[in-house]
């Protein structure tokens, strides 16, 4: 019965990149995906000569250059740098945190002073024990007040005070002029969407969509010798220590007759007043796409709410409940022969796209200078 060398049950970024890597070692790899398209969540729908980021946006971004050079073999990357913008009632301000930012909210125009200001502010934070903490501890109160908040406790459905102080860490201060988010090197977007780098990297494997490997997992698991399992792990072992706790993102799309509706990829809403943390405009994402300088635009406003079962997970919940669950699955998946797990939701933990094909890479011992 045995047909394949592995089974990759999920085509997301992290299956999609294992199954490329195996077929070129020599196995034969079936990959399943119960949705009705590849890719997961960098999936991208064409629509109007405009490519719809359906699960969000995703901006790849690396300093690894072994990484960026990579992902430029399946496709052609232009620049974009990920300049978001953010709205607090009225008031827009740039992101990340930077002098932009600083020179708008305080009316100055030195480094030192916004040095000054954000000391001042500190409230004498020296070990921060939870969100809020941590987060005025790096910025101030004037910017977690209206900056930090409000989009904060939207997203993660939390106070801060109960959120972790690790979410905050990822978030980059300056004290320069420079509105790139990212630090990495290397930065930009696919041309044409992600779909045609998933397509290359399955190319010589088989796959099925629309297929739940749990409907069939007795059939699946006889027809290969190993199993590479990227979802969540409690399904996996049928939820027996309890439910791990996600968030996910209702996003609502909607065609507008314009060109323009926001004049940037991303704006956040960080107020309370707003139920959606941010909308992102697609068409900012590609300048040079067929869709740019049609009357036409797209836009995705963000609802943020507590998962549900038959919702989309999309972000791990890593407080200390939730890392204590986790572990015991860990145990179980670290005595398991057949099958290996792998991937933001068999790991229970957040991956930049970069840091996913660097972790494939590691995972299964593939030379970089294969390539």
């Amino acid at each position: 019965m045995i047909k394949y060398d592995y089974l990759i049950v999920g085509s997301g970024l992290y299956g999609s990149t294992v199954a490329y890597i195996l077929t070129k070692l020599g196995n034969k790899c079936l990959v399943i995906d119960k949705r009705n398209e590849l890719g997961g969540n960098i999936y991208c729908e064409y629509k109007d000569g405009i490519n719809i980021h359906k699960y969000g946006p995703h901006i790849f971004h690396t300093s690894n250059k072994n990484v960026w050079r990579f992902v430029n073999k399946f496709a052609e990357f232009n620049n974009f740098i990920n300049t978001p913008m953010a709205i607090y009632e009225n008031e827009i301000y740039n992101m990340p945190f930077n002098m932009n930012t600083f020179s708008k909210l305080w009316n100055i125009t030195k480094p030192e002073q916004a040095k000054q200001i954000i000391d001042q502010q500190k409230c004498g934070i020296i070990n921060p024990k939870n969100l809020e903490e941590q987060a005025i501890s790096l910025v101030g109160k004037d910017i977690y007040n209206k900056l930090i908040k409000g989009y904060t406790e939207k997203q993660w459905g939390r106070k801060c005070t109960e959120l972790p102080t690790d979410i905050i860490k990822r978030l980059p201060v300056r004290f320069t002029y420079n509105n790139n988010y990212f630090n990495d090197i290397y930065q930009g977007i696919p041309k044409g969407g992600y779909n045609q780098i998933i397509d290359k990297l399955l190319k010589g494997c088989e796959y099925i969509t629309n297929t739940d490997y749990f409907n069939n997992k007795k059939y699946f698991d006889s027809i290969c010798n190993k199993v590479i399992y990227t979802g969540r792990i409690d399904e996996f072992y049928d939820f027996k220590f309890g439910k791990l706790e996600y968030r996910t993102v209702k996003l609502e799309t909607e065609k507008l007759d314009i060109n323009n509706f926001q004049g940037n990829a991303v704006i956040n809403y960080t107020s309370n007043n707003v139920p959606y943390t941010r909308i992102i405009e697609h068409k900012f994402f590609e300048p040079t796409c067929e869709g740019f300088n049609k009357n036409i635009t797209y836009i995705s406003k963000e609802y943020p709410a507590e998962f549900k079962d038959g919702m989309e997970p999309f972000y791990t919940v890593n407080n200390e409940k939730n890392i204590s669950l986790y572990n015991k699955y860990k145990e179980l998946a670290n005595k398991e022969d057949k099958y290996i797990f792998g991937g933001r939701l068999a790991e229970y933990k957040y991956y930049d796209m970069d840091d996913i094909i660097e972790k494939c890479f590691k995972d299964f011992d593939y030379n970089w200078s294969i390539l």
